[in-house]
């Protein structure tokens, strides 16, 4: 399964209508947001039964900034955040966002 990119508002709250999804706030230009997007596309690809999509921030810095005013989650790239049932059910950054810790985040559900 390959991993949707969003840009608008509208797109996203669509998504909010599902159950769970994973979103990944991504710098097109940072190495710790590529080595976390190489992360995010193993473990979507092991969890194909589970919404992935990322955000592109340089592209979409208004649905970046909306996220984070809405869940009151401060902006970080990378941000990997688990929405569940509407609302954010987990989030992290940076080097912690690994297959791993994914994994471990959609297991505690």
């Amino acid at each position: 399964m390959t991993i949707q990119k969003i840009e608008t508002e509208e797109q996203f709250e669509e998504l909010l209508k599902r159950s769970t999804f994973f979103l990944l706030k991504h710098s097109l230009t940072c190495p710790v947001s590529g080595a976390a997007f190489e992360e995010y596309q193993k473990f979507a690809e092991e969890n194909s039964d589970l919404d992935t999509v990322y955000l592109a921030v340089q592209e979409a810095r208004p649905l970046s900034n909306y996220i984070a005013e809405k869940f009151h989650v401060k902006h970080e790239s990378p941000q990997a955040i688990l929405f569940k049932n509407g609302d954010v059910a987990w989030h992290t950054s940076h080097w912690k966002i690994t297959k791993k810790s994914l994994n471990q985040a959609i297991s505690e559900e």
